[in-house]
C-alpha cells in the first residue's frame, strides 16, 4: 500500500493527514469548514483515495490558515506516499461536468511544482468557505507534492457547481496519474529521475 501519515502543528493550525493512494474513495474529514469537508470528500471519492484529514485551526480569525495548511500537509503526504514514483502513469487529465459547470484539469507528477489557475468565479462565500481560498489550497497542494497542475473553467456560473467540479476533477486526474502501470518499470522520464 502506498500510504503516508503526517502531522503539522503551528500556532495557527494542528493538522493530521493519512493519505492512501490505493484506497477505494473512503474519507474521514473534519476541518471545521463544512463546505471544505464536502470538497475533500469529493476529491477523495473521485480519485479512489482513502483520506483522513483532522484539522483544528484559528477559525475565529478566518478559514485561510486551515485551508492553506491542509493543502500543505496533503501535498507533503502525497509526496511521501508516492515515494520514488516508480511505475506510475505520472500524468492525468479529465474534463468534469457539474450541471452547467465544466472544468478541465491536467496534471503531471513531475516534481516541478506549478499551478495554472484559470477559474473565473465570483468572489464570495459558499457556506463557510471563501471562494478565493480554492486557488490557495491547490497552490499549496501542487508546491508540496511536486505537481504541475492546470485547472481551467470552461463554462459555469454557480459557485458551488464550479468548485465541486474543480475538486472532483483534480481528484479524478490525480487518481489516473498515480496508477501503477505494470508494463513499465522505473520512472516515466527520459532523464530517468523525477
Amino acid at each position: 500500500m502506498r500510504e503516508a501519515t503526517l502531522e503539522r502543528n503551528t500556532r495557527e493550525t494542528q493538522i493530521r493527514v493519512r493519505f492512501n493512494l490505493d484506497g477505494s474513495g473512503e474519507a474521514q474529514i473534519k476541518t471545521g469548514i463544512g463546505f471544505f469537508d464536502h470538497m475533500l470528500i469529493s476529491f477523495s471519492r473521485f480519485g479512489y483515495f482513502d483520506l483522513d484529514v483532522q484539522a483544528q485551526g484559528d477559525l475565529q480569525v478566518d478559514p485561510h490558515h486551515t485551508i492553506e495548511d491542509c493543502g500543505i500537509v496533503l501535498g507533503q503526504a502525497l509526496q511521501k506516499a508516492l515515494g520514488e514514483r516508480q511505475g506510475i502513469e505520472r500524468v492525468g487529465d479529465t474534463s468534469l461536468p457539474m450541471d452547467e459547470a465544466l472544468v478541465q484539469v491536467a496534471l503531471d507528477l513531475s516534481n516541478r511544482p506549478f499551478l495554472v489557475w484559470d477559474v473565473e468565479c465570483s468572489d464570495g462565500m459558499i457556506g463557510d468557505f471563501p471562494v478565493e481560498m480554492a486557488e490557495e489550497f491547490f497552490r499549496a497542494l501542487a508546491v508540496n507534492a511536486g505537481i504541475t497542475l492546470h485547472i481551467h473553467l470552461i463554462t459555469g456560473k454557480n459557485r458551488h457547481h464550479i468548485m465541486e467540479a474543480v475538486f472532483k476533477g483534480v481528484g479524478r486526474a490525480l487518481g489516473l496519474a498515480v496508477r501503477v502501470n505494470p508494463r513499465f518499470k522505473g520512472v516515466l522520464s527520459t532523464k530517468g529521475v523525477l
